[in-house]
């Protein structure tokens, strides 16, 4: 039991399901959404 654990939740055991780019691409598009809207508040 100990053995599973650690294997599960060693560096080969965690893998993203994506690539690491589109996480960034995502991350980037909500940040700058964000921002947009913030921008856009303060507008007003």
């Amino acid at each position: 039991m100990f053995m599973r654990a650690m294997q599960l939740f060693s560096e080969e055991g965690r893998e993203l399901p994506a690539h690491p780019i589109f996480f960034g691409g995502i991350a980037f598009g909500i940040l700058m959404l964000l921002l947009y809207l913030v921008l856009r508040l303060d507008k007003d």
